[in-house]
């Protein structure tokens, strides 16, 4: 269990062609972009890569193409959850026969589960892999299924490849909660921000995030960080208040303004499958109006 994770870490879009098919020459593009601008680690397929829109054979190939090409130079996590239990359990086994670095996996779907059937869940999944497990925390997406401090520290005494936690629930109570104690009973436990609310953060535990905003300002990302690590509340405010404008800007028609916004960064990665919507050209306008307000489009890379 010597993977370490920290830092600004990149959970990747998916690229698709224009009909939709994948497009994995594109995807390669996209992860040699991350890890040349300064991406601590990969992780596929969160949410935004539309994971639940994806094949599992779709998935697999997707995967192998992230550990092909990452070849070992950051750490790879492969998000395993879908929305059947033995699918997780196929992701999760691909996951180890290709060479990824760890598995991460949200609280179970659509349902509404007890603490007891999220910690049996978990079990499971931990004990069919021996990969390091990230455990993703976001009641947001699952109509407030969430862990517990309680929760959290019976899998922590219960499973010793549980080595981290995405905690996206944007609560620094909730965040201040699982950390104290998970540091305390795994004081190499890493707690992660879903995404860039790294400000607030860090002074409870977090030890980096997975980005959203990366895909377009990876620069941005990497000085929030860096500010927040060194101490710098002023300057790191500052930059958390320019990165929450472009959360805003994002989650609005998440995931397809993210694509949008990579089209004016010259790093387009086609649409975004049905039902999703895809960016259209008035959309992407205003993006563009928003990037070059807030100083994006010259101070980060265009294109690949």
């Amino acid at each position: 269990m010597s993977i370490i994770l920290k830092g600004v870490m990149q959970s990747t879009v998916t690229p698709f062609k224009a009909d939709f098919s994948p497009d994995l020459a594109t995807f390669e593009r996209l992860l040699e972009f991350h890890v040349r601008t300064g991406a601590t680690a990969i992780s596929w397929p969160h949410h935004k890569a539309e994971s639940l829109n994806l094949t599992l054979a779709e998935r697999k190939a997707f995967a192998e193409v992230a550990v092909k090409v990452v070849a070992g130079r950051i750490p790879v996590s492969i998000h395993v959850s879908a929305l059947a239990v033995e699918d997780s359990m196929e992701l999760a086994r691909h996951a180890q026969k290709i060479g990824a670095d760890a598995i991460i996996a949200i609280t179970p779907y659509f349902w509404n589960p007890s603490p007891d059937a999220i910690y049996d869940y978990f079990v499971r999944l931990g004990t069919a892999v021996e990969l390091p497990l990230i455990a993703y925390n976001s009641p947001s997406y699952l109509s407030g299924i969430e862990f517990t401090g309680d929760l959290t520290r019976r899998l922590i005494e219960r499973l010793p490849n549980l080595i981290a936690m995405k905690e996206a629930s944007f609560n620094s109570e909730k965040f201040l909660e699982i950390s104290r104690v998970a540091l305390a009973l795994r004081p190499t436990f890493s707690m992660i921000a879903g995404v860039e609310f790294l400000a607030p953060s860090v002074p409870l535990g977090c030890v980096g995030s997975y980005s959203s905003a990366g895909a377009i300002c990876p620069n941005l990302c990497t000085q929030l960080y860096d500010a927040c690590v060194a101490g710098e509340s002023v300057r790191a405010r500052e930059l958390q208040f320019k990165l929450a404008q472009l959360w805003n800007l994002f989650r609005d028609q998440y995931p397809s303004s993210l694509k949008g916004g990579m089209v004016i960064m010259g790093r387009p990665v086609g649409p975004t499958r049905p039902p999703l919507p895809t960016a259209s050209k008035e959309r992407q306008a205003y993006i563009a109006t928003q990037l070059e307000e807030l100083g994006i489009i010259e101070s980060e890379p265009h294109g690949w």
